[in-house]
């Protein structure tokens, strides 16, 4: 009675109290109370009270519901049938609702069946057992009714803490009783006002794709109703939701395919396609709409294969389609668009004609198909390409309208991607084109409404991909028709990305050379306009300097002189820090293609642009610069020296620049953000330089190691990868770089000794392991035989069960590279150290493993964990098995069975022995399922495996 007061009281103040924190803490003490054992009773005794007010019934329905399908196993063994009595009890007193109780009270009478076998309930399950309730209490076959639905939705739901194996047991059991399930519902039909809940209980019995032979549902009085039902006012929800599980049915592998299911599709189809004449009603109500497209939609996606064959018949639901795709409302045209990508597949992809044989009988249907879908590919191109013009009331958009509206845009994009793989590139951009022709003559060619001709633009924007590089006849008008564009920013913008998406077209042109200029001026405009129509200018730069490189060479010193006003501003130009980085790569590109002797001369110029402002400061107080006012021109720093494909040069301009990078990193080796930069133009000089850069080296890495111990800077972690990656097998840097790594490793095992270190360092735990891989690869001879690699080993044993991602990955992708150690580095004697290091720790880091496995760490960690326990056991064989043998031991009867734990390790040994790695996939999985599948079970596994406690033995390195 006391938790029952206590219930309710914090209940009241949850809903009703005027101080939040008061009802924040309601709201915890009732979650916890909800995992406690006392919870049963008190949600049971309050569902009974009749005096429960509807707060009180709602809480404590949810309350059991979760009890039922996470704790069950919490109930003494003998519990079944009194929480079934009660259950069944309250299922009666709440069958005229409230809904939400009698839904929730429905939910745990079903997960209750997933936990407990169907001999307990009687002679055929609980089905039967549900039947005599219903045949008994007529009374209450609305509260039976929708337990009856809820059943094969449960069947499928993880929250239900039950094992793989039973829940198998489960699915099998309702499969075997679908006939007297439907001989139930049927029966109910009689019942006029339980005919929507039926239906909707037919729906969810669908769901099981249970194999009904298709003659048998095509006469079934359930699917009668459904369809009478179709033509009802308005629309019965549950018919539609039965006639779309149908469609679904239909087309399941597990229901016999559509060849088995013919006759049912000769009575849907027909009886959808008589719907269309709805979609051109604009009484019907609009929800009715979308329903009756959500089928037309349905019937595409799944009979897409039968529709690719062209045939009178399909080319009937082809245009039905055409037909929704066509509706006003774009929510419901664009239902059809997988469809249309789908056929697109069918259509265009050589599987789908695989059983032809022959080469010439494969290309001659596949031309006789695109010739019969092209008519209906040029249709949808016209019904789609309005839909992205921007509204009349565009600048009132919220921040929310104008997301959706991008998304619009993009998903017409895909249709039309779809049209152009169908119908050609070129073809499509003809059919827009004449559109664009169009949209101008009615506008009287002045570009007064704008938007119309910025729609088409995005369209042909969109199918750039596709359309070939020598198309003659339309883009050259496009180009010219772009230069007469009124300064309009929606407008120049779309112009910018078109100009950037044709940029391969543009150095085709014959009149390439001569077009260029004209180019480069509209995009100039485009960078005075706004700052998105800058972005876009910065960006169709950046495409044109690439793909039309030889043709730009003549024009550095014009190109530099725009970078120039784009990043000081000049000339009223609106890019971004941000964005200004796609000048500097297009700058870098066309340098590239200079000879070496210009190439150098033209970097300088781009490098002292980027050093003056650093040099400047410096003079200044550089420590109290904010470093966004650094970085700004160390990225450009790192983008030269990415992008400029000169070693030679690149290599002059770092180490003439040496002086201002080593100012800064000596003044702000604190600061996470110009680190990270520095280290990126660093890492990028190194890249490109190679060996050019050996003089420079020496210092940089003295600097790295140095700023590192005092400051743990993960960048500098990061940099010294790239430069193991370039100088790791080069002798004459054997020396410091070993001194690097002992350096680098032996403070990062200091700093983490535990777990939670780990935890807080999570970039420099990523960062350390991912250069310790790369010294497994490059530079073994240094790494392996060095005193810091036991250290490191058990380091990384430490932090497997780290939560952050990266780190994670980062850490099993070490010591798998380690155990897998032979496919890089065959050489016995470091086979023979890592050996000496591994084994004495197996049985640790197995046990570790295998609590990751079975909830230390997310289930979206299964893969890596479970390749990082195959690596072990490849290379370990039997031993390795042993020792997993003796973790699974550890794991009490309660939570793993005998016979689950004998499954996972006969899998884990046929490993041993050199079967596939998908033999073992299953087997981890069902092991994580059972080991996870409550808080209290979870718990209990990781209370015995302890994958925090190392037990490290050291061992001698020989």
């Amino acid at each position: 009675m006391e938790h029952q007061n206590a219930v309710k009281e914090a209940l009241n103040a949850l809903y009703h109290h005027p101080d939040d924190t008061v009802r924040v803490q309601a709201d915890r003490w009732l979650q916890t109370f909800q995992g406690t054992l006392d919870a049963w009773q008190v949600a049971d005794n309050l569902l009974h009270d009749s005096s429960s007010n509807l707060e009180t019934l709602i809480f404590c329905s949810q309350t059991l519901r979760s009890k039922v399908q996470r704790d069950f196993e919490e109930l003494p063994p003998g519990a079944f049938q009194k929480l079934r009595q009660s259950l069944t009890t309250l299922l009666k007193k709440f069958h005229k609702g409230p809904p939400k109780v009698r839904t929730q009270i429905s939910i745990a009478v079903a997960a209750l069946a997933v936990h407990v076998p169907a001999a307990d309930w009687g002679d055929g399950g609980i089905i039967s057992w549900l039947r005599d309730e219903m045949n008994m209490h007529p009374e209450y076959v609305p509260g039976f009714l929708e337990l009856l639905t809820v059943l094969p939705e449960e069947t499928f739901n993880y929250k239900i803490a039950a094992r793989p194996d039973r829940r198998r047991q489960f699915e099998n059991e309702l499969t075997s009783q679908m006939d007297a399930a439907l001989s139930i519902l049927t029966a109910c039909l009689n019942i006029t006002e339980l005919k929507e809940q039926v239906l909707e209980a037919f729906a969810s019995w669908l769901r099981l794709r249970h194999g009904i032979p298709g003659a048998v549902l095509a006469g079934h009085p359930l699917v009668h109703a459904a369809l009478s039902s179709l033509n009802c006012d308005p629309l019965s929800e549950a018919s539609v939701n039965v006639i779309s599980e149908l469609i679904h049915h239909t087309a399941s592998p597990s229901s016999g395919g559509i060849s088995a299911q013919t006759p049912l599709i000769q009575v849907i189809v027909p009886q959808i396609l008589s719907l269309k004449a709805h979609l051109r009603d604009s009484s019907k109500d609009e929800e009715d709409v979308k329903a009756i497209g959500r089928l037309f939609a349905d019937v595409g996606d799944s009979y897409v294969e039968l529709i690719a064959t062209g045939s009178d018949e399909s080319m009937v639901i082809v245009h039905a389609l055409l037909e929704v795709t066509a509706h006003p409302e774009f929510d419901i045209a664009s239902m059809t668009f997988n469809f249309w990508h789908s056929l697109q597949l069918m259509l265009t992809k050589r599987d789908s004609y695989s059983s032809l044989g022959s080469e010439a009988s494969i290309e001659a249907e596949r031309n006789r198909r695109l010739h019969i879908f092209q008519p209906a590919y040029q249709s949808l191109v016209s019904l789609v390409g309005f839909r992205v013009q921007y509204p009349e009331d565009y600048q009132g958009l919220t921040y929310e309208d104008l997301k959706e509206f991008k998304q619009t845009r993009y998903a017409v994009a895909d249709v039309l991607i779809d049209a152009a793989l169908i119908l050609g590139g070129d073809t499509t951009l003809k059919i827009l084109y004449m559109k664009l022709l169009e949209a101008n003559a009615q506008t009287g060619n002045d570009f007064q409404d704008w938007r119309p001709a910025e729609a088409i633009l995005f369209c042909i924007w969109a199918i750039s991909n596709y359309v070939s590089v020598v198309e003659a006849e339309v883009m050259p008008q496009v180009m010219a028709l772009l230069q007469n564009l009124p300064q309009q920013a929606q407008l120049l913008q779309t112009a910018c990305l078109l100009v950037g998406a044709y940029s391969k077209w543009l150095n085709a042109a014959p009149a390439s050379v001569s077009i260029l200029p004209s180019i480069i001026r509209i995009l100039m405009s485009g960078m005075g306009t706004s700052e998105d129509c800058a972005a876009a200018a910065a960006l169709a730069f950046r495409h044109i300097c690439d793909d039309c490189r030889k043709n730009l060479c003549g024009y550095f010193e014009d190109l530099f002189n725009i970078y120039c006003m784009a990043i000081n501003g000049g000339g009223g130009y609106k890019v971004s820090a941000e964005d200004s980085l796609n000048l500097v790569e297009a700058l870098g590109m066309v340098v590239t293609e200079l000879p070496l002797d210009q190439a150098k001369g033209a970097l300088e110029k781009l490098c002292f642009s980027a050093a003056s402002p650093l040099e400047e400061a410096a003079k200044e107080d550089l420590e109290k610069k904010h470093a966004r006012e650094l970085t700004v021109h160390i990225d450009r720093f790192a983008f030269l020296f990415r992008y400029v494909n000169h070693p030679e040069a690149v290599a002059a301009e770092i180490n003439k620049h040496w002086a201002i990078f080593r100012v800064i990193f000596d003044t702000r080796p604190w600061d996470m953000r110009t680190m990270e930069s520095l280290c990126r133009a660093c890492k990028y000089a190194v890249r490109t330089s190679g060996r050019y850069i050996i003089n420079t080296i020496g210092e940089m890495l003295a600097k790295i190691q140095f700023h590192y111990q005092q400051h743990h800077q993960p960048c500098f972690l990061y940099l010294s990868s790239e430069v193991i990656k370039i100088f790791g097998s080069d002798p004459s840097c054997a020396d410091y770089l070993k001194n690097l790594i002992e350096t680098l490793f032996a403070h990062t095992t200091c700093l983490m000794t535990s777990i939670k270190e780990v935890t807080a360092r999570p970039d420099i735990a990523d960062d350390c392991f991912l250069l310790a891989s790369r010294c497994l690869r490059y530079c073994p001879h240094l790494f392996i035989p060095s005193p810091i690699f036991p250290p490191l080993v058990d380091c990384a044993m430490i932090g497997i069960t780290v939560q952050h991602r990266e780190a994670c990955h980062s850490i099993l992708t070490f010591l798998t590279d380690i155990f897998d150690l032979e496919k890089s580095v065959n050489e016995e004697q470091f086979v023979l150290i890592r050996d000496n290091i591994i084994i004495p720790r197996g049985a640790t880091i197995t046990r570790i493993l295998i609590a990751s496995l079975a909830g230390a760490l997310p289930s979206s960690r299964l893969d890596t964990v479970t390749y990082s326990l195959l690596a072990l056991t490849r290379t370990y064989r039997l031993q390795a098995v042993g020792w997993a043998k003796e973790s699974v031991s550890l794991i009490p009867r309660t939570a793993l069975t005998e016979t689950e734990s004998t499954k996972f390790l006969q899998a884990l040994s046929d490993i041993a022995y050199g079967a596939d790695v998908n033999s073992l996939i299953g087997h981890v999985e069902e092991l994580s399922d059972v080991c996870r599948r409550n808080r209290t079970v979870q718990e209990l596994v990781q209370a015995a495996l302890k994958p925090l406690e190392l037990n490290l033995v050291a061992a001698p390195v020989s």
